[in-house]
């Protein structure tokens, strides 16, 4: 029989993933602040839940996909959280992505509960979190892991068990790390291509089989080529990544002068009210100094 589960936080990347646990036909109850996405996956068959803590006491597994650790810690340990209402032996998976130390702050506390939590962030965006295709990076105990894998596989293609709580959000941080460097590398070299007078679709082509083509590239390069910055994943929230990986680096006395240096351009655009564009944008900082848009036909930025 199907474990019933508790899904709470229904934003660009929840609500689809919701969505697939309930195609798969997983009994689900959900809760989120905003009521628009609960009343879609109350149409689809899902439950409504008045209150992260109701979620909690009606459900085996638990899971959460919230902005940052502060609301996951309000989530789980404030006021009509989630250990309000969990039974002993509840499964609750953060796949939010927040700071290591956080989760395994919050699974501390959740033990005291007798709740055993997996920290289980992922990768892969709005289309890959429809599609249930996302990358999926756990940490916490190997037995739960196993346990719940069969529910991960629903919403993502690989489900990797990293190491202990705390470890999925650092293998996050590494992600995030090298998909923002990645397209600060595109954008760059792309911006040149534009300003010498080059073709950057013919550029694209041209270099996307060889070394430096990436997976990064094939989905945001077609992006900026139509000028479309509609979020799969927003400025903002590559921003609250950098930042926890530029604490969890600082705690562990580890150079990231790449990371701090993207993250200012990063804070340049939000501060230009580019923060909820799709963080292909980040070609926006560079084609503002060049004065030249990187598209199908070139225009003036």
């Amino acid at each position: 029989m199907m474990k019933k589960i508790g899904f709470i936080g229904l934003g660009i990347m929840g609500k689809p993933m919701a969505k697939n646990l309930l195609k798969a036909g997983y009994p689900l109850i959900v809760y989120d602040i905003n009521n628009v996405p609960v009343k879609e996956l109350v149409e689809s068959g899902a439950q409504e839940g008045k209150s992260s803590k109701e979620v909690a006491a009606q459900s085996e597994v638990i899971i959460t996909m919230l902005p940052n650790s502060p609301e996951v810690k309000e989530v789980v340990l404030g006021k009509n959280g989630v250990l309000g209402g969990a039974k002993p032996g509840t499964i609750l998976i953060d796949m939010s992505s927040i700071a290591p130390l956080a989760s395994k702050q919050i699974s501390e506390k959740a033990k005291e509960k007798g709740v055993v939590m997996l920290d289980a962030p992922v990768s892969g965006g709005e289309p890959k979190a429809i599609d249930g295709t996302l990358a999926i990076m756990v940490g916490g105990p190997k037995e739960i892991f196993e346990e719940a894998k069969e529910i991960l596989a629903v919403m993502g293609a690989a489900v990797t068990h990293v190491g202990e709580i705390g470890s999925g959000n650092t293998t996050k941080l590494a992600n995030q790390i090298i998909v923002a460097l990645n397209i600060a590398a595109m954008a760059e070299a792309m911006v040149l291509a534009t300003k010498a007078g080059v073709d950057p679709e013919k550029v694209y082509n041209a270099i996307r089989g060889g070394l430096a083509g990436s997976a990064v590239l094939d989905a945001k390069m077609p992006m900026v080529l139509d000028g479309n910055f509609k979020p799969g994943f927003r400025i903002e929230l590559h921003i609250k990544d950098m930042m926890n990986a530029l604490e969890t680096a600082h705690e562990l006395c580890v150079p990231v002068p790449l990371s701090s240096q993207i993250l200012e351009i990063m804070k340049a655009l939000k501060c230009d009210g580019k923060e909820k564009d799709d963080h292909c944008g980040i070609v926006r900082f560079y084609e503002g100094v060049a004065k030249i848009a990187v598209r199908k036909e070139r225009i003036s930025a």
